[in-house]
């Protein structure tokens, strides 16, 4: 099968040159290496000028070359990337055309979705793009639309939990410092509150409430936070008591604004949904690359500041846990960065795009801002973004912008501001200037067609419809998650019962309060240990603890370590005492004997050596294997990007390779083109001569005596070997073009050996494809140290019917 000419490893095909002089579009292709984003790129223009045509292009590039993009969405466009139909079939496109339109043109809904699948299969047509390029992309990729604060598409969960920040994060202090501080700015600007990280007292205490927290290994949520603004969990913040620098009551008034924010109607929708997280959104838990829509059209002003600034804090965190790369890992688009990066105030977005400006390259972080109004964008921030894409502008201030930025990006080459000014003045619908600082010269081009269908912005019914299917089953999984209710138990005490001597007694703790009017504890078999892997031809050197339950059962023994749950809780996590009030259940018969605890302690050792292994992911093709603590999908994700970066560096190579072959043909060719030249002036020449003796010749017999004479004789003799070597010089011409031609034929069949080797490259540096093999590592009897095998006692809270609710982690 013939691969499109476009279709080149590592480039995104953005369109087709223009030809500057007559306007026209050429047959060459304008590729963008995708590395070259690892600079950022800036598209700017007006509504119209077809800039989000080409974002969604350029989306759409990323995706078939395998790297996941996150797209923030203030308008509502981007949710057309999800529009794609291989079989570009009227049916496929009659549930998203515009009525209204199809009414304003005099058509039934179904002719204009006709109308628009001949269009589109026609525009594909005429840009070199079959259906299958279609198929190629939704076989790629995962699509999905998110909507934080809605259930119209996946929700996000942002406000449910404020996650600690592992280990590594935190030793960079740096970074732990940038993360306490976006995310005590992002909820002080949900309340609406412009707080100063330095003079805000607002700001200062939560921020060091995070900070306690989450030195401490401490997640937090929001009840949490409110109930420690009103009781900080520290008496002083630097040399100050913190009731002299935020007094009770002034707490009590910030910690009712977060409650009855809390509380609002519809404010539910930021606490359901999967976490906030960027890896998440960028690959599947099986570690394909995903392309997720991120729709903030519904939101208010200041709930779309808020998210932005925890969404960019977790692209930062995501970003500095990724070992250093030339090759493109992500892309990060926005749509409408206009009010996020001003020139002149401080929203607490800017630091953070600034950040990811800055240091984004190092890890292969392309970021992709789109505008209308380049005056509205930091200067600094234009400085760092090295791909400027330029349609048609609006206003004279708008031009005077771009051309001030252009010069500042030239940086001392050469730069023509008249002819510049010229080619912006003269850009139409689709047509963009492309000044990439990694190309010697800007070039004009008109967009492709994209794949996606361009409906308009989305609204919820159309985004419902769309992710309907994926919400249902987010939703059935986090209701498998969640613990059926159970009958309350028939015998109660006000106290715990006493178990058999020697056997411990623990409590997990209630996830919804310390009250404890309607809380039964309900007893288990809790286990606790810790447990050493170990192995050296794999580089595996790590502990963990594990801590499990078993619900008793039928019988004598009423404890099976196979049907256990392992909790995500460590041994300081649980309590050595219950809640005063609270009741409890009667303890199983089996509870009554310390010998089965004895042999419950046999078997949960017996269960952690066999079940609780850590699994590792060996992929030959590429001779790497998972770390410890990498799940399968992550480490297809480094897989593909280890992937990327050999298929970068082997392509290079290549390219290398046929350049240097490239540039010997092109020479001989212009050795060629050369001679026909010089042999086409000689035949000239020469036929000139030729046609010169012979008029001479003639004209001498006609006008000369009757006989011819000698003279005339030897004239014609002349006219005759001029004639000859006419004929050889056009031989001569003949011979230097077919010379030319074959080495133009050299030349393509050299171009088809490159096409030819970059698809194989593909093939060979394809991660998806990749077979890994599972390594187990079983700890060793002697690396298992018990902690105690012991009474359990799980909180339950009892609802209005009398049935019984896990209130437990």
């Amino acid at each position: 099968m013939t691969t499109a000419r476009y279709e080149k490893l590592g480039a995104f095909y953005l369109g087709r040159a223009v030809d500057e002089a007559s306007g026209d579009v050429t047959d060459a292709d304008v590729l963008y290496d995708s590395k070259d984003l690892t600079t950022h790129a800036v598209i700017i223009g007006m509504t119209g000028s077809g800039k989000t045509g080409l974002g969604i292009g350029m989306i759409e590039e990323a995706a078939l070359d395998g790297i996941p993009v996150i797209a923030v969405d203030p308008k509502g466009d981007m949710g057309n990337l999800l529009l794609t139909f291989p079989s570009l079939a009227a049916s496929k496109f009659e549930p998203w055309v515009n009525p209204a339109e199809a009414a304003n043109r005099g058509k039934t809904v179904a002719d204009y979705a006709k109308s628009q699948a001949e269009l589109w299969k026609k525009g594909l047509g005429e840009w070199g793009q079959k259906p299958g390029r279609i198929k190629a992309l939704r076989d790629k990729v995962d699509m999905a639309i998110y909507t934080p604060g809605s259930s119209a598409g996946l929700p996000i969960s942002v406000l449910r939990r404020f996650e600690a920040p592992p280990d590594a994060l935190q030793q960079d202090r740096d970074l732990y410092r940038e993360r306490v501080q976006a995310t005590a700015t992002s909820v002080l600007v949900l309340l609406g509150i412009d707080a100063d990280p330095v003079t805000s007292r607002e700001h200062i205490l939560i921020a060091n409430i995070l900070d306690h927290c989450w030195s401490n290994g401490e997640s937090l949520d929001l009840p949490g936070l409110i109930g420690l603004i009103q009781t900080p969990p520290m008496a002083k913040i630097g040399v100050m008591e913190v009731e002299q620098l935020y007094p009770p009551a002034e707490r009590f008034k910030l910690a009712m604004a977060l409650n009855n924010l809390l509380a609002a109607p519809g404010f539910e929708a930021w606490m359901q949904g999967e976490p906030l997280d960027a890896g998440r959104l960028l690959h599947t838990e099986t570690g394909q690359p995903r392309v997720s829509v991120v729709s903030i059209a519904h939101l208010s002003d200041a709930e779309r500041m808020f998210f932005v600034c925890m969404l960019l804090s977790s692209v930062i965190a995501w970003m500095r846990a990724q070992p250093g790369t030339s090759s493109l890992r992500a892309v990060l688009y926005m749509d409408e960065v206009f009010g996020y990066l001003p020139p002149i105030s401080n929203p607490p977005s800017k630091q953070l795009f600034l950040t990811l400006l800055k240091q984004a390259r190092a890890y292969g972080l392309g970021l992709v801002l789109s505008t209308q109004n380049p005056v509205d964008l930091d200067y600094k921030a234009l400085s760092n973004t090295g791909t400027w894409m330029i349609g048609r502008l609006q206003t004279e201030r708008d031009k005077a912008r771009v051309m001030e930025g252009l010069e500042g990006v030239a940086a001392g080459a050469d730069f023509n501001r008249g002819e510049m000014e010229r080619t912006l003045a003269g850009l139409g619908k689709r047509r963009f200037l492309l000044h990439n600082v990694h190309e010697s010269a800007p070039v004009v081009f008109n967009t492709r067609w994209v794949m996606s269908y361009l409906a308009g912005p989305m609204t919820r019914d159309q985004i419902t419809t769309l992710m309907g299917k994926a919400v249902r089953a987010q939703q059935k999984q986090a209701a498998a998650s969640e613990a059926k209710p159970v009958a309350a138990p028939a015998n109660v005490a006000t106290a715990a019962p006493k178990g058999p001597t020697g056997i411990g007694q623990f409590y997990l703790p209630s996830v919804s309060g310390d009250e404890a009017d309607d809380l039964v504890y309900v007893p288990c078999v809790l286990g606790a240990a810790e447990l050493v892997y170990s192995s050296a031809r794999y580089k595996v050197e790590t502990d963990r603890e594990c801590v499990a339950l078993v619900e008793p059962g039928d019988g004598a023994v009423a404890v099976d370590w196979d049907d256990a749950s392992v909790l995500e809780l460590s041994t300081d996590d649980i309590n050595k005492r219950g809640l005063k009030g609270a009741t409890y259940s009667d303890l199983p018969k089996a509870f009554g004997k310390a010998s089965n605890f004895k042999k419950w302690t046999t078997a949960y050792k017996r269960w952690l050596r066999n079940e609780q292994v850590i699994t590792l992911y060996r992929s030959s093709e590429q001779k790497l294997t998972s770390a410890a603590d990498e799940t399968e999908g992550e480490f297809r994700a480094r897989l593909a990007q280890v992937a990327a970066e050999k298929r970068d560096l082997a392509a290079a190579k290549l390219k290398a390779r046929y350049e240097k072959k490239f540039a010997t043909s092109k020479g001989k060719l212009q050795r060629a083109e050369q001679a026909i030249e010089r042999e086409s002036e000689q035949a000239s020449k020469k036929k000139l001569d030729t046609m010169v003796s012979f008029g001479t010749a003639i004209l001498g017999a006609v006008l000369g005596r009757k006989v011819v004479s000698s003279s005339s004789a030897s004239k014609f003799g002349t006219a005759m070997k001029s004639a000859s070597g006419m004929r050889k010089e056009s031989s001569d011409v003949a011979r230097a073009e077919e010379r030319a031609a074959a080495i133009r034929d050299e030349i393509r069949a050299l171009e088809a050996a490159f096409e030819d080797d970059l698809d194989a490259l593909d093939d060979v540096y394809d991660a998806q494809l990749d077979e890994l093999d599972e390594i187990v590592i079983k700890p060793k009897s002697t690396d298992i140290e018990i902690h105690f095998v012991a009474i359990g006692w799980l909180p339950f809270r009892q609802d209005s019917k009398g049935r019984l609710r896990a209130d437990y982690e």
